[in-house]
């Protein structure tokens, strides 16, 4: 398909997240999204797999015929991105999506041959958008991450995920990584930074106290508890992925996702402790995404095309 793909002038693709699935198409002149082309549809992670499929056609099908580039789809994990085949087990969402082989339901569906339709990390599509024409743009060695739900990574040589190899995390994503003996999501997540500031200010609450949204809030407005609750996080993000991103030769690390809008209250603490795990990278630039809602769709026609076949 990789070939089909890059002799193409422009590629269908379809980023899946868990509100929403947009698809677009993406011009391979320039990597950029046709911004007449996206079209972005509420979808519900808890919906039966009739229902989430249901959304993804109705957003692919408006972009028209598909093309011998086929269709380059990026979702979440944990997914089997070879055989198209979700692998959700108390993930908290696309529950129904368990053994459900995608290719085959979004084939059927849309009259294409299961052979065209790609799937690739969300995550990864992020970070490849950003090598493509973003934050990581001419930087042979990149790190992209994304601060949301969770922690998102991709770990790009030229544009492509490396994924083995000693100066990478486990199968090269940073969300299995363990820091202090405890899971690097139990220190940076939504709920391990909304549990943070809920133990502080409201130990004994059931209902899981203010979200990251209000928390930064509060800590602009001068709420000492909530900025310390952030600064915790995101060096202790730093001071984990250091030693990686070090290792791995990145000439830049750039950041994604919701909790990067509060860009003030991120970046410092987490160049802290990249220098607390490495000084050296007192001198590596920490940027934020340049097309945080488009990167995905951009990273996952970039990688169709030039994927190893």
């Amino acid at each position: 398909m990789a070939n089909d793909v890059a002799d193409a002038p422009a590629s269908r693709v379809l980023e899946v997240g868990g509100t929403h699935a947009t698809a677009a198409t993406v011009e391979h002149s320039n990597w950029s999204v046709l911004p007449d082309s996206v079209l972005r549809l509420p979808l519900q992670a808890a919906g039966t797999a009739g229902e989430l499929v249901e959304v993804m056609v109705r957003a692919v099908s408006a972009l028209g015929h598909v093309g011998p580039a086929g269709l380059t789809v990026a979702i979440p994990g944990p997914f089997d991105y070879h055989r198209g085949v979700g692998q959700y087990r108390d993930v908290g969402k696309f529950d129904s999506l368990a053994d459900f082989d995608l290719r085959s339901a979004l084939a059927g569906r849309l009259g294409l041959p299961a052979g065209s339709i790609a799937f690739l990390n969300d995550a990864d599509a992020f970070g490849i958008g950003e090598y493509a024409l973003g934050a990581a743009s001419g930087y042979p060695r990149a790190v992209c991450i994304t601060l949301g739900t969770g922690v998102g990574s991709v770990f790009l040589d030229n544009g492509m995920p490396v994924t083995t190899g000693p100066a990478v995390p486990p199968m090269g994503t940073a969300h299995r990584l363990n820091y202090r003996g405890r899971p690097l999501e139990e220190t940076v997540s939504r709920r391990a930074i909304r549990a943070a500031y809920a133990a502080v200010v409201s130990p004994n609450s059931k209902d899981g106290g203010a979200d990251v949204e209000e928390i930064a809030s509060l800590a602009h407005g001068g709420d000492k508890a909530a900025a310390q609750v952030l600064d915790t996080a995101f060096s202790s993000l730093g001071d984990a992925l250091g030693e990686y991103v070090h290792a791995f030769g990145a000439g830049v690390l750039v950041v994604g996702g919701s909790m990067a809008r509060s860009w003030d209250l991120v970046a410092p603490p987490l160049r802290k402790g990249l220098v607390s795990a490495v000084p050296e990278l007192g001198e590596l630039p920490v940027r934020p995404a340049r097309h945080p809602e488009l990167a995905a769709l951009s990273g996952a026609a970039y990688w169709s095309a030039h994927r190893p076949e």
